[in-house]
């Protein structure tokens, strides 16, 4: 194991690095995502965060943003992810082995399902559209529980991250303020005593998270105030329990970028404008008034309501208004104009609803592969950086229960497929043209449709469409063919054949 006060020395330079990054993540937080600002800045947890907002189109696309994301990359309670036969299995074995890896699907997002895992990354999404990263913590339950998942959307204030060998940010810190209560529940040791009377001060815990040869290691210290810290707990995990992910990365940074940091001039100015149309609307509410100083009239006394009675002298002009210099027109040209740009650049104008009649199936089409374009990249990043890590953990977590029995995707054997909205568009844009081949085909006549494997394009037209496996019958002939793959993953599956069977039974 590493020494303790090698692990804060990378923890020193890791969080000398971060630095540069907290003020323009404290202004994007301030002017898109008051409610997630970090508590030492906004005053506490529960303090009122929008005294200096005074515009929030700014945060209501982060929120519109934010829910799109989680629908369209993770939607709740449908299946996003399955698994399916590798390219090493052939088209005459997936058939076989098709309705068992549906099953071990049907496990894994199940326990996402029955777990947490909605609203913290939801959280985390409203993260990374702000601040440009994210993390997620993603533990095992306690037996017992109803899902063995548990999730928390770790604020990016309250964690350290460096990039580890793979180009992603697997290399995690952070530094924990327990109370006496949690300390011992977390690690299962006494707290130290604090002496003297009152309530005990917080134990402060730095946790290290890094890749090693065989996996992450964990480290967890205790801070001690003479620098001394002690080790509390260590241990390897398979795959890391903290999975950050960014939107954009740019050359030589380590963290990401988002579309608010991109807008932020925008979303600035708008602010400004609207803090000062209120300024210009409350003197053209109560004016500006001029008085002569007559020993009569006391202004400090005045006020300006309804049915108010000034005393003034004889021959005095008493209160007079006074014209204001300019008038503030403008404003709603430049707020609209600003406004429009803030929501583009977070995506709203192209990813909100469309206020219209109803949409043709081409429309549907059209509109999936434009979303398609615009998150392309976005999408890319967080397949690599987000999802793949997510399943990696949760298939180690189920494994090690063994409630899907040694399932390892590698790409060969057993392979993985997203099929959330924005996944399946490409493959609903290939089965259309697929479908449309058939047609322009058959209107050839039976000679040209006997060039057409029909039985091959329905099993191929169901596997596009997500069609169970258990609705494909067996090509002729899969029982006769070489079993080796269909075995091996076989013996693989292991309890959830098993379970299928006694479910058949």
């Amino acid at each position: 194991m590493e020494q303790p006060s090698k692990l804060r020395a990378d923890f020193r330079r890791a969080f000398q690095s971060r630095q540069q990054w907290e003020g323009h993540w404290r202004e994007c937080y301030r002017y898109a995502l008051p409610q997630r600002e970090s508590p030492a800045d906004a005053g506490g947890g529960g303090a009122s965060r929008v005294d200096r907002l005074f515009d929030a189109t700014a945060a209501d696309a982060v929120d519109q943003l934010a829910a799109s994301l989680l629908s369209e990359l993770t939607p709740p309670w449908a299946r996003w992810i399955e698994l399916c036969p590798g390219s090493d299995v052939e088209a005459a074995e997936r058939a076989e082995i098709a309705p068992a890896l549906d099953r071990a699907s049907a496990v894994l997002q199940s326990h996402f399902d029955r777990s947490n895992f909605a609203v913290e990354l939801h959280q985390c999404f409203l993260d990374l559209v702000t601040a440009g990263t994210a993390c997620l913590l993603f533990e095992e339950a306690p037996l017992g529980e109803a899902s063995a998942f548990r999730f928390s959307a770790v604020p990016i204030h309250d964690v350290v991250l460096a990039e580890g060998p793979t180009g992603r940010l697997d290399r995690t810190w952070r530094r924990l303020r327990l109370t006496p209560e949690q300390f011992s529940r977390r690690y299962g040791v006494d707290p130290p005593d604090a002496g003297g009377s009152g309530d005990p001060p917080p134990v402060g815990v730095l946790e290290s998270v890094q890749p090693g040869a065989n996996g992450y290691r964990y480290v967890a210290l205790r801070e001690q105030p003479d620098g001394d810290d002690a080790l509390l707990a260590e241990g390897e995990f398979a795959s890391s329990p903290f999975i950050s992910f960014r939107w954009v990365k740019a050359p030589g940074e380590g963290y990401g970028r988002s579309p608010v940091m991109k807008a932020l001039p925008d979303i600035k100015t708008a602010n400004k404008v609207v803090e000062l149309v209120l300024k210009n609307a409350s003197i053209a509410v109560t004016g500006i008034w001029q008085a002569d100083d007559d020993g009569v009239l006391n202004p400090a006394a005045v006020k300006l309501v309804p049915g108010a009675i000034i005393p003034k002298a004889v021959g005095s002009a008493g209160l007079a208004p006074l014209d204001a210099p300019g008038r503030f027109d403008v404003s709603e040209l430049v707020l609209s104009d600003l406004r429009a740009r803030i929501r583009h650049a977070l995506l709203v104008d192209r990813l909100g609803l469309v206020q219209g009649p109803r949409m043709t199936a081409t429309e549907v089409l059209e509109r999936a592969a434009e979303m398609a374009r615009i998150l392309g990249a976005t999408y890319g990043r967080l397949q690599a950086e987000l999802l793949g890590p997510l399943v990696a953990r949760a298939l180690s977590i189920l494994r090690r229960r063994g409630e899907i029995g040694d399932l390892t995707v590698d790409g060969r054997l057993i392979d993985l497929r997203y099929r959330s909205p924005l996944a399946e568009a490409q493959r609903r844009a290939d089965a259309q043209s697929a479908l449309q081949w058939v047609q322009t085909v058959a209107a050839l006549g039976p000679e040209a449709m006997a060039a057409v494997d029909l039985p091959a394009f329905a099993r191929w037209f169901g596997q596009q469409m997500a069609v169970p496996g258990e609705l494909l019958k067996p090509t002729a002939g899969a029982a006769s063919g070489d079993a080796a793959a269909v075995a091996q993953v076989a013996a693989l599956l292991g309890p959830v054949l098993q379970e299928g069977q006694g479910n058949a039974g």
